[in-house]
């Protein structure tokens, strides 16, 4: 069984798809570099997840999904080494469910994981990844209280580092929870680097140029998307929002327009420095291990001027769609040609194929 597990819980929006793409597609050599990562594919950690917060509808779910825990305890089991796991969506399980979690890896020796970020910038880019998956909720009235339900991902329950730590705390000694804190102005492989450092393995093992930014859209452009949430119908969660909503819709089309940067309400912003504040108490006071500079879990006093998404109007929102319009109308025409170019190839197929057959 392995020696030790390291447990990546996020904190969302803090470069956790960054550093997982470069995980899994480096699977290979982390193993022969001693690091263990468990099940067939990506999603088995985001689906474990969902079985270790007890998540809805978890127990009726595919099989593959209600497995994946199973089978990555199964593999950690029987592999030597270093275990590592790693989904942003751990950080919203109750004291309760981090012990059991805890209690079930096969190891005495188990690590936390913990990235951060300042609390402006992290609320800001959490609302985003919230609309990506559907949500049609304001910024004005996002995440205005902390859930009590491990259910609840985009909110401050998973996005407060102080709240999390406390949790997690009870299963995991403070001296086993590592506090990575992303340095804004570094280099983007600064934070693979110092994440390789705290789990034991030469960062330079692995490939890095498949990596890539989990990018932002501008202010008009996510409260236009806003807006298209409000209207679909029987686009379920999972597959069909996954594929068509975040992966085409958000970050193919709308991401790259690179709209206009923006602030939550003034009293968000206050709420978010003093949320700032009291995580850095919280760690100063601990035995945590913090890798980095806990400065930059503040909220700056000043901040240069930005619009918030409740100023955009009707018609800023209607230009946009009408260009998305464009552009898509240019991809449906791009598709039926590559459609009739496959229908046109299939009679010299089936020829091929019977000329095949004769010898």
């Amino acid at each position: 069984m392995v020696e030790r597990v390291f447990v990546h819980i996020g904190l969302p929006k803090t470069a956790t798809s960054y550093l997982q793409t470069i995980i899994w597609s480096n699977r290979d050599a982390l193993r022969a570099a001693g690091v263990v990562v468990p099940g067939a594919e990506r999603r088995d950690h985001l689906w474990a997840s969902r079985t270790v917060r007890n998540v809805r509808h978890a127990a009726t779910a595919p099989r593959e999904h209600r497995t994946a825990w199973t089978r990555l305890l199964a593999e950690l089991e029987r592999s030597p080494g270093t275990g590592l796991v790693s989904h942003e969506f751990f950080a919203a399980a109750s004291r309760k469910q981090a012990r059991a979690m805890v209690e079930a890896l096969p190891t005495d020796e188990v690590h936390l994981v913990v990235t951060a970020r300042e609390p402006l910038g992290l609320f800001a880019a959490s609302w985003q990844e919230s609309l990506k998956n559907g949500e049609t909720v304001p910024l004005a009235e996002y995440a205005r209280h902390v859930s009590k339900s491990s259910n609840a991902i985009w909110n401050w329950r998973t996005l407060d580092l102080r709240l999390v730590l406390e949790r997690w705390s009870v299963a995991v000694p403070p001296e086993r929870i590592h506090v990575l804190v992303l340095d804004p102005a570094a280099p983007r492989e600064d934070v693979w680097n110092r994440f390789a450092g705290i789990v034991g393995f030469d960062p330079a093992a692995c490939d890095l140029s498949g990596s890539f930014p989990n990018s932002s859209m501008g202010v008009v452009e996510a409260e236009t998307l806003r807006r298209v949430n409000t209207r679909l119908e029987g686009f379920t969660k999972g597959f069909d929002k996954g594929v068509f909503l975040r992966s085409y819709l958000a970050d193919e089309r709308l991401v790259p327009r690179r709209g206009e940067r923006f602030w939550p309400e003034p009293d968000q912003i206050e709420d978010c420095r003093q949320r700032g504040r009291d995580a850095v108490s919280h760690l100063a006071a601990g035995s945590y291990d913090v890798v980095g500079n806990l400065e930059h879990l503040l909220v700056p006093e000043h901040l240069e001027e930005r619009r918030v998404p409740a100023s955009v109007t009707d018609t800023e929102v209607a230009d946009v769609a009408v260009d998305l319009v464009a552009v898509m109308l240019g991809d449906v025409r791009r598709l039926r040609r590559r459609a009739r170019a496959d229908d046109g190839a299939a009679p010299r197929l089936r020829s091929l194929a019977r000329r095949l057959r004769r010898g």
